[in-house]
Formats: structure tokens, C-alpha cells, sequence
């Protein structure tokens, strides 16, 4: 097994600490079968730390995983909750830690997998997420002016406010966007300063998948769109308008906002394929740069 001589030197190692393990990487780097392959091998539980694969509905356009594909290894954090409904990454870290320490009572040692950084930090870091309460009249201003300006224009406002913490998103993770607006509208700080103490709580393995191949990671990544085309993404879209309404933030982010704006007829399908892909790109840069601090 890849992996097998770290993976044995990280159990023999000695620690005060709980053991736990990451992997990470951007999108369609196949931390999957990774992280299954370790479960079973360690007769443990996978937690997601995907910040869409929360969502009931959302299968196609997030890759969420199939139960066939599980192959018969439990996951938590996965379709919890409609995709209408905001969650925020304290609630995520409740929830989730619960988990994580039902598994060492177990003597099982947690793998965490996927790709959202900022939910992976929530768990391993010894830092406290301030549960800051929403502004609703703000955020309706905020949701206004996506509505009448687009998401680049919001982006725009962030990174004239809060440019260090706007780096960490895509300006079409809109619920994130806003979200950092309001706590530096409110607060007057940066999102990152109530986050930047970040001491490991564990005994960590980090582990990925591949090395830093741009131009593979980018084949991948277009294979993958191609493929969410095949399933049928259109199709999920359709049917999540049916449930939910567009304007709900989840529905407005990469690989369901293009198909969206594809089905409004504001571009045709292979614009909307194309800028799914750059999209992605994009996003998965932005997710390296994040993930470089793990091989520190």
C-alpha cells in the first residue's frame, strides 16, 4: 500500500497526543480511494470535512461519494441537512468532534478527507471559532447587491476590506464572501484573526495523494467536469430548482451557479462547461496555496 511505511511510523509513534489523520488535496486528486484504503486497513471511520457534501441533493456537482464506493467503511458528515439551510463552520466543529471523540473511545483513530480547508483547521487546530451572530438586515443588503451587481462584485468589496482572507475563497463561494464581510463589517476584523492561533490539538498525519503537477491536476480536473456532464449535472440542477430556490447561497457556488446561469440562457452549454472548468482551476489553486502550510 502507498503510504504503508509512514502510516506504520505514525502508529509506533509516541505521543501525549490523539492520533488523527488528513488527507487533503484539491479536487479530483482521488483522496477517496485513499482515505478507504486506510479505514479499512485500520478497521476506522472516515469524517468529511466537504463543505457542500453536507447537503442532501447536492451529489453530482460536489462528486459526493456513492455508497458503492464507501465500500462498506462509515462516513459521517455527509447529507445532513437541506440545502436551503446556512451552516456555519462552528457548527460543523460541534458536530463533528462529537464524532471524533466517539472514535477514540473507541480506539479507532479518525481519518478526515476532502477538500475544505477551513473545515479541516476547525477540527485539528486548538483555536475557539467565535459564534458571531448573523445580521440579517446586512446580509439581505449583501444578498441584494449579488443579486443586482453578480458575486465578482462582491468579492471585490472583500478584498478591499479583508484582501488576506479574501485570497482563501472563490468569489463564487458567496455564502463565505458574505459571511467574511459581515464579522469585518461588525467587528472590524479580519475572519482570520479570530482563527490564526493554530496549534495542533492532535498528533497529525498529513497525507496526499499526488505531488505538485499543475498541468495533471488540471487534466484531472477537466475529466471530472466532463464526467459531472455524463451523470447528468443538468439534470441535479433541475431537479434541486424544483426544491429549492436558485438565490439559496449553496446553489450559487462553482459547478451549480454556471449550470444555472446555462438554464437562464445567460450562456450556452459549452460556456457553461468551460467556466466550470476554470472555475475549478481556479478554485483548486487557491486550495493548494491553503494546503501548503500542512507540509510545514
Amino acid at each position: 500500500m502507498l503510504f504503508q511505511d509512514k502510516i506504520n511510523n505514525f502508529l509506533n509513534n509516541k505521543s501525549d497526543k490523539q492520533k488523527i489523520i488528513v488527507v487533503y488535496w484539491p479536487t479530483a486528486s482521488w483522496k477517496t480511494a485513499l482515505s478507504i484504503e486506510i479505514a479499512k486497513m485500520l478497521d476506522t471511520e472516515i469524517i468529511s470535512t466537504d463543505s457542500r457534501q453536507i447537503f442532501k441533493d447536492m451529489d453530482i456537482g460536489t462528486a459526493k461519494i456513492t455508497k458503492d464506493e464507501m465500500d462498506w467503511v462509515r462516513h459521517h458528515m455527509i447529507d445532513i441537512i437541506e440545502p436551503n439551510i446556512e451552516y456555519s463552520v462552528w457548527e460543523f466543529k460541534q458536530e463533528a468532534e462529537k464524532i471524533i471523540n466517539k472514535l477514540f473511545i473507541e480506539n479507532k483513530i479518525p481519518i478526515l478527507a476532502w477538500w475544505t480547508g477551513l473545515y479541516i483547521d476547525s477540527l485539528i487546530y486548538n483555536f475557539n471559532i467565535p459564534k458571531i451572530p448573523a445580521d440579517w438586515k446586512l446580509r439581505e443588503k449583501l444578498e441584494l447587491e449579488v443579486k443586482n451587481f453578480g458575486n465578482e462584485f462582491l468579492y471585490k468589496k472583500l478584498q478591499k476590506l479583508d484582501p488576506d482572507y479574501a485570497k482563501t475563497l472563490h468569489p463564487n463561494n458567496v455564502q463565505y464572501v458574505i459571511r467574511a464581510l459581515e464579522i469585518k463589517l461588525l467587528t472590524w476584523k479580519s475572519k482570520s484573526e479570530f482563527i490564526q492561533k493554530k496549534i495542533p490539538k492532535y498528533d497529525i498525519l498529513f497525507l496526499t495523494p499526488y505531488d505538485d503537477n499543475r498541468d495533471e491536476l488540471y487534466d484531472r480536473i477537466n475529466k471530472r467536469v466532463d464526467l459531472m456532464f455524463e451523470q447528468w449535472l443538468e439534470q441535479e440542477v433541475i431537479n434541486l430548482l424544483k426544491k429549492y430556490n436558485k438565490n439559496d447561497f449553496w446553489l450559487k457556488t462553482i459547478w451549480y451557479s454556471e449550470v444555472i446561469e446555462y438554464l437562464d440562457w445567460i450562456i450556452d452549454f459549452n460556456q457553461a462547461k468551460e467556466k466550470i472548468k476554470q472555475n475549478s482551476r481556479n478554485y483548486a489553486k487557491r486550495q493548494l496555496t491553503w494546503f501548503r502550510k500542512y507540509e510545514k
